[in-house]
């Protein structure tokens, strides 16, 4: 039994379980009698903690006999070794921890000497703001973690820790408040979370899908962000924060639609811009949807609707065009996807010269040659800008886009009505962990009215979101002032 538990045996089958790659570091020690191995990766590991806090004292150390006691208690000045089992062995150096071998010790002491690579912390590109913080996650849970505790000191927060992933081990944390968040929410994602088996957890998208009811809808289901002050608001208000390690995205749940209409500037802006910007918002959503649409059917089966000058400007200007309305449309909704397609996915500089080489040359070029008409194209110019007033629903605003152009094409302003009846009903049927997804609309809450469309005061804002589920409803109160009069007397 003792010839299993010397270093160089158990050395020998590691190797052989990591396939003797190059990175796995051996260094063998021997200090008077005792026999020790350190292990560890490479690229993931602190040189200067292996050197300073384990090798140089083992170096000092005197005594002929050594215990992993000794090792953690007065040998190393590694402040969080820790003993580790057998089957903890492989994983803890898989994640950039140094693991110390001794003869006959069944049991190996791993240090905490994980140095990642890692970017700054910046302002993330999707949140820009003009005051408030700037702040936004990075790529190490670590630090998510450190900006959110920063922010909300109090020990209600709880945080739970999952392992999803067979071959990459992904780290995902629970955030939510002790005493506010409804435990059914959190128990129904950490059963969605169990409930499958993948190969690896890369980013924080990778389980979306898995924590929606309706994975197979275009609507999606669960929210995300990338700055922690706006995941810290909705951790006050009762929901649950998932963070991925490795992703800069925070996933938040319960999520209702409305919160995309929200942006992180309104809460420092006047209370009746911000009301003037949410209805331009709602406004430029039914635009970027449905303004393609009404066109093509104006002209293809309303056109008496049309005032008669407008009828006649638009008569001169598509007259012997060789495409019919419904045709051009879809042409040139499919000709600015290409561009912006394109201006994604080239280099950062030839992007923005294929954007203005698209817009000016390509589309002024294709009026000239009557291809299309002018108010053709200024129709979807107006509807494919108004679809990034609302950036977290621009994929499914131009899926409807196109949709709702065909249902015009075919039937009209009535096809129109008939599919906006059926998307309402359709949306009314959805549920996120317990929260209607038309919230609070439909159902209509009174109370979760001050913070939607109609933004009042903080002041006004005295009880969480009844639209979400949550134990404490009392967000803030005013105290009590004494009179200082009595106090006096």
């Amino acid at each position: 039994m003792k010839n299993n538990l010397l270093v160089k045996n158990r050395i020998i089958e590691l190797k052989k379980r990591f396939l003797d790659n190059p990175d796995i570091v051996v260094k063998n020690i021997t200090v008077k009698s005792n026999n020790l191995s350190l292990v560890f990766i490479d690229e993931l590991t602190n040189q200067e903690d292996v050197n300073g806090s384990i090798l140089f004292p083992l170096k000092l150390y005197s005594k002929d006999k050594i215990t992993l006691n000794d090792l953690q208690n007065n040998i190393v000045t590694f402040s969080n070794a820790k003993v580790l089992k057998p089957n903890e062995i492989d994983e803890k150096i898989l994640r950039g921890f140094a693991v110390l071998f001794i003869d006959n010790e069944e049991n190996a002491l791993g240090f905490n000497t994980v140095l990642y690579p890692q970017r700054g912390i910046e302002e993330p590109p999707t949140s820009t703001v003009i005051n408030g913080p700037r702040e936004g996650f990075t790529e190490t849970l670590k630090t998510n973690l450190s900006l959110i505790r920063k922010r909300l000191t109090s020990k209600d927060l709880k945080i739970e820790e999952l392992v999803v992933g067979k071959r990459t081990k992904t780290r995902i944390n629970l955030l939510y408040f002790n005493d506010i968040a409804d435990k059914r929410v959190v128990e129904e994602i950490k059963k969605k979370l169990n409930m499958f088996e993948i190969d690896g957890i890369i980013d924080s998208y990778y389980i979306v899908k898995f924590l929606e009811d309706r994975p197979k809808s275009i609507f999606r289901q669960v929210g995300n962000c990338e700055k922690p002050d706006i995941a810290c608001a909705k951790l006050l208000e009762g929901r649950v924060a998932i963070l991925v390690d490795g992703s800069p995205i925070c996933l938040t749940v319960p999520f209702v639609m409305f919160e995309d209409f929200q942006s992180s500037n309104d809460y420092s802006a006047n209370n009746h811009k911000v009301a003037i910007l949410r209805i331009i918002r709602v406004l430029g959503l039914f635009i970027s949807i449905f303004l393609p649409a009404m066109y093509i059917s104006l002209q293809l089966y309303h056109y008496k609707v049309l005032p008669l000058k407008f009828l006649v400007t638009i008569v001169n200007t598509t007259q012997n065009l060789p495409l019919n309305p419904f045709l051009e449309i879809i042409f040139i909704i499919v000709l600015f996807d290409i561009l912006f397609e394109a201006s994604v996915r080239m280099p950062k500089y030839l992007g923005m010269a294929i954007s203005i080489v698209g817009a000016l040359i390509l589309g002024d070029t294709a009026v000239k040659a009557g291809l299309v008409s002018p108010p053709g194209v200024m129709i979807v110019a107006l509807s494919a800008i108004t679809v990034y007033i609302i950036p977290n629903q621009s994929s499914q605003i131009s899926l409807l886009r196109i949709l709702f152009a065909v249902i015009g094409g075919t039937l009209g302003f009535h096809g129109i009505i008939l599919g906006l009846m059926f998307l309402v009903c359709y949306l009314c049927n959805i549920d996120s962990f317990f929260s209607p997804y038309l919230a609070p609309y439909a159902p209509f809450v009174k109370n979760d009215q001050k913070d939607f469309i109609i933004k009042q005061s903080l002041n006004d804002m005295t009880t969480r979101p009844q639209s979400i589920p949550n134990k404490n409803k009392i967000r803030f109160k005013k105290k009590e002032q004494k009179d200082e009069k009595s106090s006096n007397r």
